[in-house]
């Protein structure tokens, strides 16, 4: 059984568990049962244990003003969560240092295995490792693990910002550098921070909610030479239509906000997008 503990230790091994086919071969046929177990940090929490509440629904819950017992209780709790945010974003930052150059990819995490769509991640994650860059994804099921799976078959890291739901989301086992976050915001900022590009592949709202603020961020030049990538012309046909008929027609965005993304079908014209942008190449 492929642990989370035995891929995180892999880079300190001084043998490459990459070198053969056979090793590889492997890697396919060894499955993660972690159906009982949640990755928390450096913890794992049984199914029983866990709590239904998650800590960021905690942070934006309404408390009743008349109440001013909760209210206080609030503003005590609140002055005290700034430092675990903190904490946060520290390990984010110190176990992401190293991390030269990467992709950040996004992608739904209900695609299951055998679909043109998991191939297609497992395609892009590849491409992008045979081309020196760490992929970066949510470190879920679906696209995610496809992409993940992808890398994990080249020298190059694959990393899993996952995140705390109320539902339960394991790392997937094709991740050598993995990390749990609590909040939202500081796990995106993960994304961005370390990331030369984002491709998207067809995804669901937490795809699009990271693609719409990659836009942004490049639309209000927050950040620069940052390609973003649509895998997929046929999933991503109505969305642009909508954007192209509804907000360039209604004067909400200007001509060139829709040049800010490309489109394409295969992960070799993402790679080569990425790489003509990339000021080190």
């Amino acid at each position: 059984m492929r642990t989370l503990a035995s891929v995180t230790c892999m880079s300190a091994t001084s043998e490459n568990p990459r070198d053969s086919d056979a090793v590889s071969q492997r890697y396919d046929e060894e499955i993660v049962d972690d159906a009982a177990a949640c990755y928390v940090g450096p913890m794992r929490i049984r199914r029983d244990l866990q709590q239904p509440e998650t800590t960021d629904r905690r942070l934006l819950q309404w408390v009743d003003p008349r109440d001013q017992t909760l209210r206080a209780e609030r503003t005590m709790r609140d002055s005290w969560r700034v430092l675990r945010i903190q904490s946060e974003f520290v390990a984010g930052f110190d176990a992401m240092n190293d991390v030269a150059e990467a992709v950040t990819v996004f992608g739904s995490a209900r695609i299951p295995e055998d679909t043109p769509e998991y191939d297609l991640g497992v395609r892009l994650g590849k491409a992008l490792g045979d081309a020196g860059y760490a992929v970066i994804t949510g470190g879920g099921p679906g696209v995610m693990e496809a992409a993940n799976r992808g890398a994990a078959h080249t020298d190059s890291r694959s990393i899993g910002l996952n995140i705390e739901l109320p539902f339960e989301q394991h790392l997937n086992p094709w991740v050598d550098l993995g990390m749990n976050f609590r909040y939202f915001f500081v796990r995106k900022t993960m994304f961005v921070k370390y990331a030369q590009a984002f491709v998207c592949l067809p995804g669901g709202f937490g795809t699009l909610d990271e693609l719409f603020e990659a836009l942004t961020l490049v639309q209000t030049k927050k950040v620069v030479r940052f390609p973003i990538v649509l895998l997929g012309r046929t999933h991503w046909a109505g969305l642009i239509d909508w954007m192209r008929d509804r907000l360039l027609e209604g004067g909400m965005i200007s001509a060139d906000d829709l040049d800010l993304f490309h489109v394409v079908d295969t992960p070799e014209e993402a790679v080569q997008i990425i790489t003509d942008a990339t000021p080190t190449r």
